[in-house]
């Protein structure tokens, strides 16, 4: 039986889907250019505790736990974007693990923004964007309060991590949204500036003061979910990281994930209940 729904977007199917409907998971639309499909998967607003406890194991210092409120339902790609993708829209492609369904790969998130941007020049109703690390979290916990999606211990079966590169996305078992990879494979970029968290409950947050001009922009982003490289304790649903936008240093395990927002100002701060 499909997933129950509590709050279903404005419209649907929007007018940018190739073919959408509705599975075990939820509610889905499909997005292809050139040949090319990238599933999105809607994801409800809601309420949950981010970060994690401090008596779990192998927690980070910088993973506070506070709750958040998502005050807004998104759509969020099922997978990181494939290099078939990325050479669909950019004409090349930087992978050094190649393949047209691996995660694309050795991109900063400078990037990733001429990606999405050059995206909605195309089709400007596709209101791309990456996640912010809240909606990351949210999507990737999918009501789960353990370590991972899949529990409290994470095995080679359910994601790629200790290995010696990339593979193909969606190779490995989905969470309960729907939603591959999101523990291993690559590192996946969000909106936000790097910061420390908030200890007090927060509404719709988007890290830490983002007043700049868009362009160039030298202030570490969040990096989340571990990748191919990472131990298991780097793959944690918790486990934050944060990476400079334009340095081009070993970035073979390094990729993104796309979202949409209906109306997303560029950059906004945390409005505290």
């Amino acid at each position: 039986m499909a997933r129950k729904h509590t709050v279903f977007p404005a419209e649907f199917p929007e007018s940018w889907a190739s073919d959408w409907g509705e599975d075990d998971f939820g509610i889905f639309m499909g997005f292809t250019y050139k040949d090319v499909r990238q599933l999105f998967r809607w994801i409800e607003p809601g309420i949950f505790l981010m970060g994690a406890s401090e008596n779990e194991l192998e927690r980070n210092s910088d993973e506070v736990q506070h709750e958040v409120t998502l005050t807004k339902g998104f759509w969020l790609a099922d997978t990181a974007v494939t290099q078939a993708l990325w050479k669909a829209v950019m004409g090349e492609n930087p992978s050094r693990f190649k393949g047209e369904n691996y995660p694309v790969e050795n991109v900063t998130w400078n990037d990733t923004q001429t990606f999405i941007s050059k995206l909605n020049r195309m089709k400007a109703e596709l209101r791309l964007c990456l996640p912010t690390e809240a909606q990351w979290e949210y999507a990737c916990r999918a009501e789960t309060t353990t370590r991972y999606a899949f529990g409290n211990e994470l095995t080679k079966e359910q994601a790629n991590f200790n290995a010696s590169g990339t593979v193909a996305v969606a190779n490995y078992p989905a969470n309960a949204w729907g939603l591959y990879d999101m523990h291993g494979n690559v590192w996946e970029c969000c909106q936000d500036k790097y910061g420390d968290y908030s200890k007090h409950p927060v509404v719709d947050p988007l890290g830490v003061n983002l007043g700049f001009s868009y362009g160039l922009i030298d202030s570490d982003r969040v990096l989340r979910g571990g990748s191919w490289r990472s131990n298991a304790k780097s793959c944690r649903s918790g486990t934050r990281d944060y990476y400079d936008p334009v340095k081009r240093e070993v970035l073979d395990n390094l990729g993104f994930r796309l979202a949409r927002s209906h109306n997303f100002p560029p950059f906004r701060t945390a409005k505290y209940k």
